[in-house]
């Protein structure tokens, strides 16, 4: 039984890569449970932002702003910490510490915090887990630390990070978080250079492939929409692509974090899949 999903080949356009078949028998409870990170502006247009090829009209969406906890035994995972609570207009209602004590967790027992991507959408909160290992994207983590950081590049949460204060470990390509083929963060460049996803394999519910911002709605995913924004358009498709695959290989259900029609697909909070 292969338990590491591990590239082969190098560049995600050529690599070839091998999957988990079977979790161990002996694998701990695991469970994800989705969180609010964001209020929720009116609907958007999304046509040309989202869709360099000018795909979707007139079509208006939604957005929301989700962060995940993935509990394995008694060590937890923290993906993605959403909007800060000083963003105006789309700040949370409640903290991300506040709602882990709703459920009684508190910030010291977070073992990691899973980051997709630098976008301030995604990382708001992470100054709040300063005792956590910091999972980011080697892309990522170069772009928050360079001297000059890029327009959009949120670094300021990471500080203590960047001051070598915290632990941080830079992910070039997939990591197998847990160690045992449960969770898994996926290399996804496209949308910025070191975009990260997230596989959870959970014994009940079945596989659960988080998407980051690979994509943002559903359109994006089923057409290949790629937005005008992102980092790189060939990246893009690549990683679309391969996600698709693991989607098709493992049935996986798909999680889009910013599209609001993907929130019941997990039970609401507190409640957890598992």
């Amino acid at each position: 039984m292969r338990r590491i999903l591990t590239l082969l080949a190098a560049g995600v356009c050529a690599g070839t890569f091998v999957v988990p078949q079977a979790l161990p028998q002996s694998a701990p409870d695991i469970s994800l449970t989705r969180l609010d990170c964001g209020t929720p502006g009116p609907p958007l247009a999304v046509n040309p932002r989202f869709s360099d090829a000018f795909s979707y009209g007139d079509l208006k969406l939604q957005f929301v702003y989700s962060c995940y906890l993935v509990k394995h035994g008694d060590e937890y995972l923290l993906w993605d910490t959403g909007h800060a609570m000083t963003m105006p207009n789309v700040a949370p209602k409640v903290s991300l510490v506040d709602l882990l004590g709703q459920i009684s967790l508190k910030p010291d027992q977070i073992k990691y915090v899973g980051i997709s991507h630098y976008h301030a959408d995604h990382t708001g909160q992470v100054d709040s887990f300063p005792k956590a290992t910091l999972l980011i994207g080697k892309g990522e983590w170069d772009a928050i630390t360079s001297p000059k950081p890029a327009e959009g590049v949120n670094f300021k949460p990471f500080e203590g990070w960047i001051k070598g204060e915290n632990k941080v470990e830079p992910v070039p390509l997939d990591k197998d978080v847990f160690g045992d083929g449960s969770v898994m963060m996926l290399y996804t460049p496209g949308h910025t250079p070191g975009h990260h996803s997230l596989l959870v394999r959970l014994p009940q519910t079945g596989n659960v492939l988080i998407s980051g911002d690979l994509v943002h709605f559903h359109e994006n995913y089923d057409n290949n929409g790629v937005p005008a924004f992102n980092f790189d358009r060939a990246q893009t498709l690549a990683s679309l692509d391969r996600v698709k695959k693991i989607v098709a290989n493992f049935k996986a259900t798909v999680i889009i974090q910013h599209d609001a029609r993907d929130i019941d697909k997990l039970p609401p909070f507190p409640a957890s899949a598992k």
